[in-house]
C-alpha cells in the first residue's frame, strides 16, 4: 500500500508500464532492447530501500543479473544483423537470443539470481517481479523461438521448480520456485498459442495476487508463521484453497489451463513430457499439501509478529476471490464437456 502513497514510486510505476509497452509494440530488435533497459532501470528505484539492507543487496543482483542478460541480447542482435545471410549461425544465435530473455525472466538454467533476490523483496515487489516484469522477454521469446532448445528449457523448469522448492522455509523463496515450475507450463502455452499464454500468465498472476495479499495482510515471511493457533480457520482455508490452485489440483481453477496443455500434449503424443510435467505438478502440490497439513494440525505459541485485527472487508475480498477459484474450475468443466 505503501506505492500508492508515494508519487516517486507510482512515477517508476507508470515507466515500467510504458517500458513493457515500448518493447512489446516495437518493430526492430534495437527497440526492444531499448524498452527493456527502461524496465530495468525504472524496476531497480522501486525495489531499493536505504533502510534495508536485503533490499539494497536485492537490487544491486538484480542489476548484475539484468545487465548481463541486456548486453547478451544486445550482442547477439548484432551478430544477427551481420550474419544475417549465413544460415548455419541462425541456430546459435536463436539460442543465444532465448538465453539471454530466459535469463531475464528467471528460467532455469538461469535462475540462481532468481529466488535470492526474491528473499531481499517486499510481497508487492514480489509480485511484479513474478508477474508483470515477465511479459516483455515472454513476448519477444515468442518471435524467436528455437523448439529444440526450448525442449530442454521446459524439462529443467518444471523439476528445478518442482525440487528446489521442496526444502524452503521461506515463503518467498518457495513461491519464486513455484514460479520457475509455471514458467516451464508458460514456455509450453507461447509455444503452442499465444492466446493460451495469455490465459495461462493471467491464470497465474490472479492467484499469486491472492495469495501475496494475504502474506501481506497477516506479516508473513516464513513457513512456521503459518503454525500459529489464533489464526482464523477462514484464513487457514483460504490459504489451503490458493495453494492447491496455485499447484493445479483439480477442481481448482489453477488446474484449467493445465488441463488444456496436458490435453494437447496428448493429442500430439508427447507422453514423456507429460509425464514429467504431471510428476513435478505432483511434487509441487506434495509441499503445498505439507504446509497446509502443518498449519491446520499444529499449535503454536501466540507471536507478536501476527497482525489478528485484520479488516472485514479485506477478509471478505480474500474470500469472494477463493470462491471465484472454486466456482470458475466446477463451471469450466461443464463448458468443456
Amino acid at each position: 500500500m505503501y506505492f500508492l502513497f508515494n508519487s516517486n514510486k507510482m512515477f517508476f510505476m507508470f515507466i515500467l508500464f510504458i517500458s513493457t509497452m515500448i518493447s512489446i509494440s516495437s518493430n526492430s530488435w534495437f527497440g526492444c532492447w531499448i524498452g527493456l533497459e527502461i524496465n530495468l532501470l525504472s524496476f531497480i528505484p522501486l525495489i531499493s530501500n536505504s533502510n534495508n539492507l536485503l533490499t539494497s543487496e536485492a537490487s544491486l543482483k538484480y542489476f548484475l543479473t539484468q545487465s548481463i542478460a541486456s548486453m547478451n541480447f544486445l550482442f547477439s542482435i548484432l551478430m544477427k544483423m551481420i550474419l544475417m545471410k549465413n544460415f548455419e549461425m541462425n541456430n546459435f544465435i536463436s539460442i543465444m537470443i532465448n538465453s539471454s530473455l530466459l535469463m531475464k525472466m528467471g528460467s532455469a538454467p538461469f535462475h540462481f539470481w532468481f529466488p535470492n533476490i526474491s528473499e531481499g523483496l517486499s510481497w508487492f515487489n514480489n509480485f511484479i517481479l513474478m508477474s508483470w516484469q515477465k511479459i516483455t522477454p515472454f513476448i519477444l521469446l515468442s518471435y524467436y523461438f528455437n523448439f529444440n532448445f526450448m525442449y530442454i528449457i521446459i524439462i529443467l523448469n518444471v523439476m528445478i521448480g518442482a525440487i528446489g522448492g521442496l526444502n524452503q522455509t521461506s515463503l518467498r523463496k518457495m513461491m519464486s520456485f513455484s514460479s520457475i515450475n509455471n514458467l516451464g507450463w508458460m514456455i509450453f502455452s507461447m509455444m503452442i498459442s499465444e492466446n493460451l499464454w495469455m490465459f495461462y500468465f493471467i491464470m497465474y498472476s490472479f492467484l499469486i495476487s491472492i495469495m501475496f495479499f494475504m502474506f501481506y495482510l497477516l506479516n508473513m515471511f516464513f513457513i512456521n508463521q503459518l503454525f500459529i493457533n489464533n489464526m482464523n480457520f477462514m484464513i487457514k482455508l483460504n490459504l489451503m484453497i490458493n495453494f492447491l490452485s496455485l499447484g493445479g489440483l483439480p477442481p481448482f481453477l489453477g488446474f484449467l489451463p493445465k488441463w488444456i496443455i496436458i490435453n494437447f500434449l496428448m493429442i500430439n503424443k508427447l507422453y514423456i513430457l507429460t509425464l514429467i510435467m504431471v510428476m513435478s505438478s505432483l511434487i509441487t502440490i506434495y509441499f503445498y499439501i505439507r504446509i497446509i497439513y502443518s498449519s491446520f494440525m499444529f499449535n503454536y505459541i501466540k507471536l507478536k509478529w501476527f497482525k489478528i485485527n485484520l479488516k472485514n472487508k479485506l477478509m471478505n475480498f480474500i474470500n469472494f476471490f477463493s470462491l471465484i477459484s472454486i466456482l470458475g474450475m466446477i463451471l469450466s468443466t461443464f463448458l468443456f464437456m
